[in-house]
């Protein structure tokens, strides 16, 4: 049963939307403000609101790592907060100048993307805080728009009803007409769903819209199809215009608020009407799960902001691996990773490892270079906390010795590498190994077998840094055996 345990009161006309972060809840409103507050006790922090925007607010958003908050306004403008401190980071104007009505960081965080009333769509770099990409939807107003977990592609909905996919270099990939008079919301699960029967993995999506419905899609990639959006069921319960639709963490709910005054919490798996909730008094706007606790905010015309609690079955920062010590990390399933990343304070980051299939051992055998080659996490700054917190677990932890990661092996030897350098193909070798494959007067590639370009040997101190940490842990876990 959803309880309500908070209403928050402090904007002075329409709520428009909410997002949480691990820590943090962001409100904002037709009042030109964006709020900020603790999830600990529902305080407002010390710098809220946020006041930088001269007209309303339409939307926010927090980045992966929560320590950026965007907000997105009619005055055609994204900016971009310092979560911490309130500070305002970058003013990003939307390039046709257009009313901005959604934004949303990409998983990695490395891109921010706007979406304005004019149709038109601007990628930009968090970085550099340029634009990367831009472009336009077929028609209408672009009102909605959702990253995949793993962030190689994201959807867009507009007013004239179509559901849109691009790739992450913003080439339109598919167009499907959903609904008849207008998207206003979509969100991806940050749960893939498996099909028994063909081995695929497909991402699962919600849409709504002022026909009064909710619809469940599957995108599936596939090297022979392409992309394929399948229609999966429409929910029902809704009796006026749906305006705002979120998954659960682990993707068994979906939560939607409506003209109708009411909030739907339904069953994804059974299409069935959990619970309906009507203390809203107004048109129902906004409505968000918290990514690992059991929270819900839902957001309303009536000004105020409703904060649920209800038991979410899935794993969170209090249900973790209850001993580490006595769980031999290599057997977590992926389920318990979630869970240490949510006691870790890594909750953002719980989609993207469930989309690869991370478990215990994948996660402990994780490196720099995974994280970025595969796991897609470009920013540096998370890289490090999370490759951190890994070496924090290996220490921590007592299980099994852990196979040497197979980056640490000289592709020629297979042997531990003690001087690493890099060669002109690009791949790591230890040092003498191959000095003596080049003196042999090869010059090929040990890997590739072409032609080395250079004889240069660079060598690569973040690997052996790398390296001589491991075997610390390695050590360590000796020791304590």
């Amino acid at each position: 049963m959803a309880t309500l345990i908070h209403t928050l009161a402090d904007h002075s006309d329409d709520v428009n939307y909410c997002a949480f972060s691990s820590s943090c809840l962001a409100t904002c409103s037709l009042d030109k403000t964006v709020r900020v507050y603790s999830l600990k006790d529902f305080t407002e922090l010390p710098y809220s609101p946020l006041r930088g925007h001269t007209y309303a607010v339409h939307c926010c958003c927090f980045s992966l790592s929560g320590q950026l908050l965007a907000s997105c306004s009619t005055d055609g403008t994204t900016l971009l907060w310092g979560s911490d401190d309130g500070q305002l980071l970058a003013v990003l104007g939307q390039p046709s100048g257009s009313p901005v009505r959604v934004c949303r960081f990409s998983p990695g965080s490395v891109h921010l993307l706007s979406g304005a009333a004019d149709g038109s769509v601007a990628l930009w770099n968090t970085q550099t805080l340029k634009l990367y990409r831009s472009g336009n939807v077929k028609d209408g107003s672009l009102v909605a728009c959702a990253f995949s977990p793993n962030g190689n592609f994201f959807v867009t909905g507009s007013s004239c009803g179509d559901l849109t996919i691009w790739d992450d270099k913003m080439r339109c990939l598919y167009n499907e007409k959903a609904h008849d008079l207008g998207v206003t919301c979509c969100d991806i699960s940050s749960q893939p769903i498996s099909d028994g029967e063909h081995g695929f993995r497909y991402f699962q999506m919600a849409s709504c819209g002022q026909d009064n419905q909710i619809k469940l899609w599957l995108i599936l990639f596939t090297d022979v199809l392409g992309v394929e959006l399948k229609y999966k069921c429409t929910l029902n319960g809704h009796s006026a215009p749906v305006l705002a639709c979120a998954f659960s963490y682990d993707g068994q709910m979906l939560v939607s608020g409506s003209v109708d005054k009411r909030v739907i919490i339904h069953e994804t798996s059974t299409a069935n009407t959990l619970h309906t909730l009507s203390q809203h008094t107004r048109y129902v706007t906004t409505c968000a799960f918290a990514p690992c606790s059991p929270l819900l905010a839902t957001g309303s015309m009536d000004k105020t902001v409703n904060i649920w609690q209800f038991d979410l079955k899935q794993p969170c920062a209090g249900n973790t691996v209850e001993n580490e010590s006595k769980v031999a990390v290599e057997d977590w399933s992926e389920d318990d990773v979630s869970a240490w990343l949510c006691a870790q304070d890594l909750a953002d980051f719980v989609g993207l490892f469930k989309t690869n299939n991370i478990d215990g051992k994948q996660l402990l055998n994780l490196t720099k270079e995974s994280l970025t080659n595969e796991l897609k996490i470009e920013s540096l700054g998370l890289r490090s906390k999370v490759l951190q917190k890994i070496e924090d677990l290996r220490m921590k932890v007592i299980s099994v010795p852990v196979a040497i990661p197979d980056e640490f092996l000289c592709p020629i030897t297979r042997e531990l590498m003690k001087d690493p350098v890099i060669a002109a193909d690009g791949y790591s070798y230890e040092k003498e190994a191959v000095e003596n494959w080049i003196s042999n007067k090869r010059r090929s590639s040990p890997m590739t077998n072409l032609p080395l370009p250079s004889l240069m040997l660079t060598p690569n101190r973040t690997l052996k840094m790398a390296i001589a940490r491991w075997l610390e842990t390695q050590q360590k876990y000796r020791e304590s055996t």
